[in-house]
């Protein structure tokens, strides 16, 4: 950035107020910096010099959030913080995604790529200080006066500040978390803490008004995209298991880690003691012969330790790796699955269980008729839809099973739409390759939402209701003998690219199918359908060191 330009924002930054360790004093020109700023901003290059140059300086932490706070009774300059009136207001620019500012492609260049990553840094230092009960206290009582007026009598600005307000909590709680966080299970992260400051002003509450509310129809999709945040961390089976004490199975993990941990720091000062202790070198204990193997030259060859077998003997210990390129690297996972404080556990499964007894329904039905008509599948509706479809499956399973609550998402029509979806993931895998990563996770949502269906449907069957027996009945008798559904996963064992999927996909797959060939009956007319699925399950199974038995005839009804 040019010197002038910094001193330029650095004389408007210091022209919005003053900060005495008690009070804020506001400039009589804030409100004229503030929309000068969100100019610069509108205005940035392509290094993104203003937004880097603004989350140096700590601009959000160290003044806006303070006059957000102190001068919230302000209503001109909560609309000029909040609202839009050119094009972006300063808080949401401020915390937009830095996938987003990229155009969803992450940058390969090396100085670009630096500037990302200093972006983040800086989102991630927004939310430690976005953590904060007190923000979001005003921003409850700013969305309960709106949605106290009627909605014929709202207005188009109240309307845009809700908008505004989803947006920004939609931005906090998308920040990825910190690598240096390092906070283990039972512990509160910096995502954590967001969650309880939602939670305890009362914003998860209103959200759930909304999500239930037909009249606030426009904002559920982004309510489904917040909750799916809100949860990206949790696992369903875990959440809906959670209790005021602690399950054998989660003191098991914790004793087995702890035990682990302690033989690791035994070993550390077992090799100290031997390091220091004056053994002498292994080199002196002699060399050895390995039978039957020729040196380079017509001499036995030697080594320097004796091998049991001869599979042991290495060359290439010494052997420079040959450096993979980049398009030849494997995808990495992108969610994280942990065990988040007690507390948060709690309050989270309680609005699980209140999300699907009111809200999953309708919400529901209402973010397939968008998946439906969006046809180019280009937007991040389905991935949410995908996501809660899934999610939200099994925590009815696993928590207390019943159908009535997910009636919404168990019908022939789910299975299309998931194929669907999965077909044109993997269409844009092979066109559009500088975006590969974002359409491999959508095509690994619509997997493990295709095997939550089926492990409802097992569920089901195993139902006391007569009724609910025979619905599954029906739809399984509606998918497995189409050859256009009966056919999806084995499609995906075909086209699978080791290269364009992630380590998750590759073990999906295959559990999919087995779950999938479960409930087939099998006849001699779709033997060999099944039997095809089947042998290249095997196939794949064997590179991932899966168990499979050999004879496909012992998992098929004849």
């Amino acid at each position: 950035m040019a010197d002038y330009m910094s001193a330029e924002l650095a004389a408007t930054c210091a022209a919005l107020g003053y900060y005495d360790g008690k009070k804020y004093y506001l400039d009589e020109h804030c409100l004229d910096v503030i929309k000068d700023l969100i100019k610069y901003l509108k205005r940035d290059d392509d290094a993104h010099s203003i937004r880097r140059y603004l989350g140096q300086t700590k601009l959000l932490q160290s003044d806006l959030l303070k006059i957000f706070i102190q001068h919230c009774n302000k209503l001109e300059l909560w609309d000029v913080l909040l609202r839009q009136v050119l094009i972006y207001r300063l808080i949401i620019n401020l915390t937009s995604p830095a996938l987003l500012i990229y155009n969803e492609q992450i940058p390969m260049d090396k100085t670009m790529r630096n500037f990302y990553l200093q972006i983040i840094s800086h989102l991630q230092s927004y939310k430690i200080a976005l953590a904060d009960d007190q923000i979001w206290i005003i921003v409850n009582n700013r969305l309960t006066n709106i949605f106290s007026i009627d909605n014929m009598e709202r207005g188009e600005e109240n309307e845009m500040i809700i908008e505004r307000i989803l947006a920004l909590i939609r931005n906090v709680l998308q920040v990825p978390p910190d690598e240096n966080e390092k906070r283990t299970d039972n512990d509160a992260t910096v995502h954590d803490q967001v969650l309880f400051a939602l939670h305890a002003s009362g914003i998860v509450d209103i959200l759930l008004f909304i999500a239930s509310s037909a009249k606030e129809q426009q904002y559920h999709m982004q309510i489904l995209e917040i909750i799916s945040l809100m949860l990206r961390d949790q696992s369903a089976s875990q959440l809906a298991s959670a209790g005021l004490q602690r399950s054998t199975i989660e003191k098991e993990k914790d004793e087995a880690l702890l035990l682990s941990i302690r033989q690791k720091e035994k070993l550390e000062k077992f090799e100290k003691l031997k390091k220091y202790a004056g053994a002498r070198h292994s080199r002196f204990g002699g060399t050895y012969v390995v039978q039957n193997m020729k040196a380079i030259g017509d001499n036995q060859m030697l080594c320097h330790k004796p091998y049991e077998k001869v599979e042991a003997v290495e060359f290439n210990s010494q052997k420079t790796k040959v450096k993979k390129p980049k398009n030849k690297l494997p995808i990495q996972d992108s969610t994280n699955q942990r065990r988040s404080a007690l507390s948060i556990r709690l309050f989270l499964k309680e609005f699980c269980v209140e999300f699907l007894n009111g809200v999953y329904n309708p919400v529901m039905r209402y973010a397939k008729s968008c998946v439906i008509s969006d046809v180019q599948c280009d937007t991040t509706e389905g991935s949410c839809y995908l996501w809660a479809l899934r999610f939200f499956m099994e925590f009815n399973r696993c928590y207390k099973f019943q159908v009535k609550y997910v009636s919404e998402t168990i019908s022939t029509e789910i299975f299309y739409i998931i194929q669907r979806q999965m077909d044109q993931y993997y269409e844009m895998i092979v066109t559009d390759k500088k975006r590969i990563p974002i359409w491999s996770y959508r095509l690994h949502l619509a997997l493990k939402a295709y095997k939550e269906l089926l492990y409802t449907l097992m569920a089901m069957d195993k139902s006391p209701d007569q009724d609910i027996r025979e619905s599954s009945k029906v739809i399984k008798s509606n998918v497995f003998y189409v050859p256009e559904y009966r056919e999806t996963i084995l499609s995906q064992l075909l086209n699978f690219d080791e290269f364009k999927m992630s380590r998750a996909n590759t073990i999906s797959t295959p559990l999919t199918v087995r779950r999938e060939l479960r409930f087939k009956d099998v006849n001699r007319k779709n033997w060999v359908t099944c039997k095809t699925s089947y042998l290249a399950l095997c196939q794949l199974a064997k590179d991932l060191v899966i168990s499979v038995p050999q004879n496909p005839k012992e998992n098929l009804k004849k």
